[in-house]
């Protein structure tokens, strides 16, 4: 199925990618290979921020998780001009969480973004993953940055 349909069905509409926050691009191509900067938690309302744990439960993280996907998809759109069937392969995702002190959901909070790869692109979205709870900048609750296979 193409992408573009699945995204319809699940009701996601990819925002405009995020620009960058400092001296940084947001995605670098290397051969089939697309490494894509981190991606905070933010929705149509601003950043998602606070510390899970204490601010937020795994569910809220979960959310803020896969609004970071979805920036990342943002951005990867935009490194294939457009095309997200080009997309072969999701290869790695590193999760960062904002934690609490004694908070380790850390894995359950990055499901968010590791269950949206795999609903919209089946096999092709497994991949290798870190999940670590982190102080995040600005305060968001979540960052994910991403490797991705493409079509050349």
């Amino acid at each position: 199925m193409d992408i573009n349909s699945k995204l319809v069905e699940q009701g996601i509409v990819l925002p405009d990618a995020p620009p960058p926050a400092a001296n940084y691009i947001p995605f670098v191509k290397v051969d089939k290979l697309v490494f894509i900067s981190g991606q905070v938690s933010q929705n149509e309302n601003g950043f998602i921020k606070g510390f899970l744990g204490e601010d937020l439960n795994v569910e809220e993280g979960y959310d803020a998780a896969r609004y970071c996907a979805i920036s990342l998809l943002s951005q990867l759109k935009n490194a294939v001009n457009g095309d997200l069937n080009r997309m072969v392969k999701v290869v790695k995702l590193g999760g960062f969480v904002n934690s609490a002190p004694g908070f380790t959901e850390q894995p359950n909070v990055i499901n968010g973004a590791s269950d949206l790869f795999v609903e919209l692109f089946g096999e092709k979205g497994r991949h290798a993953r870190t999940a670590v709870g982190a102080n995040l900048p600005l305060g968001v609750a979540v960052e994910i940055d991403g490797i991705f296979e493409v079509e050349s």
